[in-house]
C-alpha cells in the first residue's frame, strides 16, 4: 500500500516538468539566435576588413612600382571584388606622388553595411598601407 502512494506520486512529479523544459528553451532561445547572428555579422566585417587591408596592400605596391596614381587605384579595386557594394576610385586616396625613395601611402576607405541591420547601418571599415617607391 505504501509503494502504491510513491508511484503516483512520482508520475506527477515528471508530468509536471514536461512543460518547464518547453518555457526554459522558450526563454534561451533568442539569446542563441542572437548569438548565432552575431558571430555571423562578425565573420562578415572580418572578411570585409581583410579586404579592404588587401586592396590597400596592393594599391601601395602598385604605385610604388609604376608610380601611376590610377593604376594604383585600379589594382585596389581589383583586390577588393568580394565587398558588396564594391569600392569606388573615391574610396582609394593615394598620399603623394612617387618620387625615388620616398615612402607613399595608400588608405581604403570602405562603409560595410551590415547584414542583418540589427546592430546598425553600416561600420565604417579603413586600411592604410605604406611602401617606398623604386622611382
Amino acid at each position: 500500500m505504501f509503494t502504491h502512494r510513491w508511484n503516483v506520486r512520482r508520475r506527477l512529479d515528471v508530468g509536471d516538468e514536461r512543460g518547464a523544459v518547453a518555457v526554459e528553451f522558450a526563454l534561451i532561445f533568442p539569446v542563441l539566435v542572437l548569438l548565432l547572428v552575431g558571430i555571423i555579422e562578425y565573420g562578415s566585417m572580418f572578411n570585409a576588413q581583410l579586404l579592404v587591408q588587401g586592396a590597400a596592400r596592393e594599391g601601395a605596391r602598385e604605385m610604388a612600382v609604376t608610380g601611376d596614381v590610377g593604376q594604383a587605384q585600379a589594382a585596389a579595386l581589383n583586390v577588393a571584388v568580394g565587398l558588396a557594394p564594391a569600392l569606388s576610385d573615391a574610396d582609394v586616396t593615394v598620399s603623394a606622388a612617387c618620387a625615388d625613395g620616398q615612402d607613399i601611402s595608400v588608405t581604403v576607405h570602405y562603409d560595410k553595411p551590415f547584414l542583418t541591420g540589427m546592430f546598425g547601418t553600416t561600420l565604417p571599415l579603413e586600411a592604410t598601407a605604406t611602401r617606398q617607391c623604386f622611382g
